[in-house]
């Protein structure tokens, strides 16, 4: 679903920081390719992604959902010089292709890649974090925010993704749309969440800004 019509989108764009030339090569590779492209972070999402990390200026990163490593690489632009991000992706498939952009980056050190499940992975990571961006399996929304929320450092930014998944939010929700009933369930759960004070953003897919307190 377009939320705005492609030339508002393309003045949007043409109006924000261009894409890096490391970030273009990797979302021409990933169309090229990756099957299902469509989830790449792209030139917008990821510029939205760049300034907020460097808002925040972050010394430690989770991300829930590599996928080729277009929106790790947006976030760790905002990493402190001494600071890391750890993303944790279930495709063993991509891992080389993350790999190879990461190390033709500057943030090649920092980043450390987890192959597994998520919620099996988090509880091993002996962190404290300043920033998270959640775009993974849709179902496991609301338990990867309980795991991640006492690991946060006051004031940390959890960012949550596609939570407007393709306006469905707004449509009758069939019993068997597991995906649709959890993010709707997600979006009400972080709104009444007394630890967090949340907005969310509509850009592109829908972008949550959860702030711990």
């Amino acid at each position: 679903m377009h939320f705005i019509s492609p030339q508002l989108e393309q003045y949007v764009l043409q109006h924000s920081e261009d894409e890096p030339e490391l970030l273009a090569q990797l979302n021409r590779e990933t169309h090229q390719k990756v099957l299902r492209p469509r989830m790449l972070s792209g030139h917008f999402q990821g510029r939205v992604l760049s300034v907020l990390s460097k808002i925040i200026a972050p010394k430690h990163i989770l991300e829930i959902g590599t996928y080729t490593g277009y929106a790790t690489l947006c976030l760790a632009e905002g990493l402190r010089k001494d600071g890391t991000i750890d993303t944790i992706d279930i495709n063993e498939e991509l891992m080389d292709l993350q790999r190879k952009y990461f190390d033709l980056s500057a943030h090649a050190h920092q980043i450390t890649q987890h192959l597994g499940s998520a919620l099996d992975i988090i509880p091993t990571l002996d962190k404290k974090f300043d920033l998270v961006f959640i775009d993974a399996d849709k179902p496991n929304y609301c338990n990867y925010f309980e795991q991640i929320i006492g690991k946060m450092n006051p004031g940390g930014i959890i960012l949550s993704d596609n939570v407007l998944w393709s306006g469905k939010v707004l449509e009758k929700i069939e019993a068997n749309d597991k995906s649709t009933i959890i993010i709707d369930h997600y979006n009400k759960m972080l709104k009444n969440d007394a630890r967090i004070e949340t907005v969310l953003l509509p850009i592109r897919d829908g972008i949550t800004v959860s702030r711990v307190l």
